[in-house]
C-alpha cells in the first residue's frame, strides 16, 4: 500500500471545509481516501475524477471524461447504484445536493456535501469513528465496521506522517 500523504499536505480546500463543518481535518481527508483514493507516484491520494457504478471503481483523467461517463452511466444504471467524486456521493440518495448530476463532480461541492454527511451522522458524546461507520452505511452492521477498520488506517498513517519529523 502506498504510504498516506502528510498532515502538513493535506490540501487546503479540506481544512477548509472540514472547518467550516466542524470535522477534522484528517477525518475528511481519510474518509476521502478510503472513497476515491489512487495511488499516484507511490503516494495515496484522493481523485475526484471517480465514479463507481454497480459496485465497480471507475477513475477519468479529467473531469469532463467523468462527467460524459456519469451521464452515459445513469442511463443504464439506477441512480442509487452510482456514487460519485472524491467523497462517492451516492447520486440517488444525495439528489437534494444537486441540479445536474455533473455538479457533484466539482471536489468543493463534494467535500462540502460529504463534511455535512458526516457531521449529521455524529452523536453528542462519541468519537468521529461511529459517524463514519454511518457515513458509509447508516445501519451499522458489519460493513460500517468494516468501513471504520479501513478509514482507521488512513488515519494512523496521517497520524504517523504527522510525528514523523
Amino acid at each position: 500500500m502506498a504510504p498516506a500523504i502528510a498532515w502538513a499536505q493535506i490540501p487546503e480546500t479540506y481544512q477548509r471545509v472540514a472547518r467550516q463543518a466542524g470535522v477534522p481535518t484528517n477525518v475528511l481527508y481519510a474518509v476521502a481516501l478510503q472513497e476515491s483514493g489512487i495511488s499516484i507516484r507511490k503516494r495515496r491520494l484522493p481523485w475526484p475524477w471517480t465514479l463507481n457504478v454497480a459496485g465497480k471503481g471507475h477513475y477519468y483523467a479529467t473531469r469532463i471524461e467523468a462527467c460524459q461517463a456519469l451521464l452515459s452511466a445513469r442511463q443504464h444504471t439506477n441512480a442509487r447504484r452510482i456514487d460519485v467524486g472524491l467523497m462517492q456521493l451516492n447520486l440517488g440518495y444525495q439528489q437534494r445536493h444537486y441540479r445536474q448530476p455533473c455538479d457533484l463532480l466539482d471536489p468543493t461541492r463534494n467535500l462540502t456535501v460529504a463534511a455535512s454527511i458526516l457531521r449529521q451522522h455524529r452523536r453528542p458524546g462519541e468519537s468521529w469513528m461511529p459517524a463514519i461507520g454511518r457515513y458509509h452505511r447508516p445501519a451499522g452492521g458489519l460493513p460500517a465496521a468494516q468501513y471504520r477498520r479501513s478509514v482507521s488506517k488512513h488515519l494512523n498513517q496521517l497520524a504517523a506522517e504527522r510525528m514523523a519529523p
